[in-house]
């Protein structure tokens, strides 16, 4: 049903303060609690416009989720890229989805954890969105399956769930001012993913 470019996050942006000021108040208040109203005002529009672009506050989710599809892809992508080192590739991979969901946006964590305020149509596109993405960590993780990085016994789909879990969940808890930085949390989980599903000694 979804069939669109990923945008990279260079290009990103090019709505204005609309979305941003929305994933903002949607992280603060939530979905439900946060009515167009006093997004206009964030953004000092007047209502009136911003009704003329987004119709229902659910065409702007979608907008804005579609936002954090891009950006998390290619920040994910992006850090895939810039290393030729399979292990030092899951590091880097780690510590961008965490830095695209906690620092670049709001509009990532909206995607992970207001979905379900959308109606059945648009959550269905929404769900193919993020399964693109989740295919992006899942071809990841297939490779290095097959370059004996990770043990073939290892099954990719349930670490791929385990992983991206994990990773989603820090959203709830870290504190900016706390005493873990978050490059120290992505580094300690892929010490974990180390210590439990690297191939050290060369038998699969």
């Amino acid at each position: 049903m979804v069939d669109r470019q990923i945008t990279p996050a260079s290009k990103l942006g090019g709505q204005g303060d609309v979305l941003s000021n929305a994933a903002r108040l949607f992280r603060e208040k939530g979905f439900e609690r946060t009515s167009l109203k006093e997004i206009a005002e964030a953004c000092n529009m007047l209502p009136g416009s911003l009704y003329y672009r987004y119709s229902t506050k659910e065409t702007l989710l979608v907008e804005l989720m579609r936002r954090g599809v891009d950006l998390v892809t290619a920040e994910v992508g992006s850090a895939y890229a810039s290393s030729d080192d399979p292990v030092e590739r899951l590091r880097l991979c780690i510590n961008a989805h965490l830095r695209a969901l906690l620092v670049d946006s709001d509009a990532v964590y909206v995607l992970l954890f207001e979905w379900r305020a959308l109606g059945p149509e648009a959550r269905e596109d929404i769900i193919e969105l993020r399964d693109q993405y989740e295919s992006l960590w899942a071809g990841i993780l297939e490779t290095m399956v097959e370059q004996g990085v990770i043990r073939k016994n290892v099954d990719g789909r349930l670490l791929r769930l385990i992983g991206l879990g994990a990773l989603n969940w820090v959203a709830t808890w870290f504190d900016p001012n706390g005493a873990h930085s978050l490059d120290a949390i992505g580094d300690l989980i892929w010490q974990i993913a180390m210590d439990g599903v690297i191939n050290k000694g060369g038998q699969a």
